[in-house]
């Protein structure tokens, strides 16, 4: 239409300006000016174009346009019009300029409230959230002139929204309302409901749900997700799901932000039902759709389903991005699946998506886990654009494949890069040592951590309280635990677990309950680390004790809870609840396993229904192995039945023919049915064989370390002060009997 009219005035180029910038066409739009300058009107340019004109700078983000745009303006003596000001005001502060937004307020004779509000936005789009609150306070004062209006207040609270001032955000909102008598309008609750969705502040989102309810806000779609994202992050995802069907409007964001919200609270089943719906009712899956699900079964460790997933992904013919492929990558690195992760990794190289630094580093640990450090450092060299999360990722996948020497050569190579090594540095080295059974070697580094005053996160005590465990040394767990006490992470749900595991394995289960009751919100990893703990001290009767207590709290069981629980029942000698806890197996869908089917042989076998227990190893779903055969040895040996005993120790030694410890078990077992003749027969067998039983071993901890002994060992280095000391009690003994008798 333009190119036909007979005739052109400013107004109709302005008009078809203002077009092109609403589609986003900036490069275009700029042509047409140029266009306008030299072929157009032979008028004078009006002050109208230049607001117009500067939001192409805007939509370019280029400022040295502006400034030619600002010099021309004033050429035109149009810079003292206040809707040119304010245009340039908007134009400096989008386009990082925010001195020379300053000077063009300044330089204003006349200004109105949307002046000082383009300078105020001007400060939130550059970050300068307190200055803009300074100019806000000015204006509350009367310093502008100007009373700040709904507009003004709402860019500050969006502005410290936006920068995570989270707090201050909502106190703002407070302030407007008591001090400034202004009710929020929808973009003000959208800023606010965003604060409370990110602290997890359901009340107040609640109150906000109110307030929207009354003045009647549900129609606009921006509030209604607002509240969807306010209380899916507050995990009340039954409210979310509400707001979703009766008020939003149904497009790939608001499915997008369902789905993210049913995989983040742990139920993928329902993420992949909305998943699955979003076609039938007519809404095109995104990118990000197929993004957030196969995110959801990476961290939900269901790698097979992501994998299948992406591969429908690139069936439908979905471009897969950087996020795609580095989820992608993750599940590979996390299932040591190098075959999948090089399927990746050549599709990433077709897509040119190798350098990228979330693509190359998800490579650079991918090969790392699948202990290929040379193509985790081709990898590395591959990225064209390395990051400090790069740089932690090669650096942690030489940890694991043990090479020290090397990762001090990458710390230098790292600082000249211009990287610090951080927190995450430091932990991917000590998960190195700790993966490799270097438990003193990260032990001191997290002692020299502190000493660097760079302060271990959550993660780094989660780590550290793993090598504690495996070291079974309490003096350092308690260092551990009492670091974690000063910094705050002794209520976290993982770390109440890993400190439970950490007590158990060294022998305290009194902190272990301790512990486990000052975790905030206990999930299943903590009801199983402690249900785990009374089963290894032999705390039968509190272990079923707390497994009612969790099926009433609604706690759903899986495999390791069943285990744990019936090693209980073999301690308190429960067979009727290890039945139980079998029929229960099958109602929550857990297929049993070997382990379970031990424990039941274990259990029978000391209940002395020793033919049951045979019949159960019989009929077991695979074959039994020699852990399993010794539960029904050990029962005979308990009950005497040597018949069924022989069948059992032919069994293990068939399994372990070299292991001493089988042919120790028949021969107690002889021994107790008084069985002498077949006693010796087995003892003078092992004696041909050459085989020894294998001595037990203990050890201390003291505030010199751990000493490790075993039956008459005489190379401890104080080994004539124990003997002196072992003399001494025994004399002690000799006369205490001699006088009780």
């Amino acid at each position: 239409m333009f190119d036909t009219m007979p005739l052109r005035n400013l107004h109709s180029w302005t008009a078809l300006l203002r077009v092109y910038i609403e589609m986003g066409f900036f490069e275009e739009a700029f042509f047409l000016f140029e266009q306008l300058l030299y072929e157009g009107v032979r008028v004078r340019l009006d002050f109208f174009v230049f607001p117009v004109v500067l939001k192409i700078c805007c939509g370019l983000c280029a400022v040295e346009l502006g400034r030619q745009m600002h010099g021309m303006a004033l050429k035109h003596e149009f810079v003292k019009n206040v809707y040119v000001g304010n245009a340039l005001i908007d134009m400096y502060g989008k386009c990082g300029s925010l001195d020379e937004a300053k000077k063009v307020l300044e330089g204003m004779p006349q200004k109105d409230c949307v002046s000082w509000n383009s300078l105020i936005t001007a400060c939130v789009a550059n970050g300068s959230v307190y200055e803009a609150l300074g100019l806000l306070q000015n204006m509350s004062a009367g310093e502008c002139g100007l009373a700040p209006n709904l507009v003004s207040w709402t860019v500050v609270i969006g502005g410290f929204t936006q920068n995570g001032y989270y707090v201050e955000s909502v106190k703002l909102l407070a302030r407007m309302v008591v001090e400034a008598g202004m009710r929020p309008n929808a973009q003000t609750l959208v800023s606010v409901l965003l604060a409370c969705a990110r602290m997890q502040w359901l009340h107040l989102g609640k109150e906000l749900h109110g307030y929207v309810v009354r003045q009647e806000f549900f129609s606009n779609v921006f509030v209604v997700n607002g509240l969807v994202d306010m209380y899916r992050r507050s995990g009340d995802m039954k409210s979310a799901f509400e707001m979703f069907s009766r008020f939003s409007r149904k497009s790939a964001a608001s499915y997008n932000a369902m789905i993210a919200g049913y995989w983040e609270n742990g139920n993928l089943f329902k993420a992949k039902e909305l998943f699955d719906r979003m076609e039938q009712e007519g809404v095109q899956k995104d990118r990000i759709s197929w993004n957030s699900m196969i995110s959801g079964y990476v961290d939900g460790s269901l790698f097979d389903e992501a994998y299948s997933l992406f591969r429908d992904l690139l069936k439908e013919g979905i471009e897969p991005d950087s996020f795609t492929l580095g989820s992608v990558l993750a599940g590979c690195a996390d299932m040591a699946s190098i075959r999948r992760g090089k399927e990746a990794h050549s599709l990433a190289i077709v897509r040119g998506l190798q350098s990228n630094s979330i693509v190359g580093g998800a490579l650079v640990e991918m090969y790392s886990k699948c202990q290929d450090i040379v193509a985790a450092q081709m990898a590395f060299d591959g990225v064209s654009e390395r990051d400090l999360p790069t740089w932690n990722a090669l650096i942690s996948g030489y940890a694991r494949c043990n090479q020290a020497e090397k990762i001090r050569e990458l710390h230098q190579k790292m600082r000249r890069d211009g990287f610090e090594p951080n927190v995450y540095t430091w932990n991917g080295i000590i998960a190195g040592y700790v993966e490799n059974k270097q438990y003193d070697s990260a032990m001191q580094l997290f002692t020299e951590m502190q000493i660097a005053n760079l302060r271990p996160d959550i993660y780094t005590v989660g780590i550290i309280l793993a090598a504690c465990s495996r070291l079974a040394t309490i003096q350092r767990g308690k260092q551990v635990h009492a670091y974690s006490i000063r910094a705050g992470h002794d209520s976290d749900v993982h770390i109440g677990a890993a400190l439970v595991d950490m007590y158990a394995k060294c022998g305290d289960v009194k902190h272990c309950y301790r512990v486990y009751n000052m975790i905030s919100n206990p999930n299943l990893v903590s009801h199983n680390a402690m249900l785990t703990a009374y089963a290894m001290h032999g705390h039968g009767e509190e272990g079923i004790a707390l497994f009612r207590r969790m099926l009433a709290s609604k706690v759903r069981p899986d495999h390791v809870t069943f285990l744990a629980v019936l090693s209980s029942c073999v301690h308190a000698g429960s067979l009727e609840i290890g039945h139980e806890c079998l029929a229960l197996m099958v109602a929550y869908n857990v297929m049993p396993s070997l382990k379970h089917y031990t424990c039941m042989v274990d259990l029978l076998s000391r209940a002395g229904q020793l033919y049951e227990a045979y019949e159960l190893i019989k009929n077991l779903p695979t074959e039994a192995d020699a852990v399993t055969w010794n539960a029904l040895l050990g029962g005979c040996f308990i009950h005497n039945e040597v018949d069924l005993g022989e069948i059992a120790a032919e069994k293990l030694i068939e399994l372990e023919p070299n292991n001493p410890g089988n042919y120790v078990m028949l021969a107690n077992l002889y021994a107790s049915a008084g069985k002498w003749h077949y006693l010796t027969q087995t003892r003078q067998l092992m004696k041909d064989m050459g085989m020894q039983k294998r001595p037990g071993c203990s050890w201390i901890e003291d505030r010199d370390g751990i000493h490790v002994f075993v039956a008459s060992d005489k190379t401890h280095k104080r080994i004539d002060d124990i003997y002196s000391i072992l003399n001494n009690l025994t004399n002690l003994i000799r006369i205490k009997h001699m006088n009780h008798l």
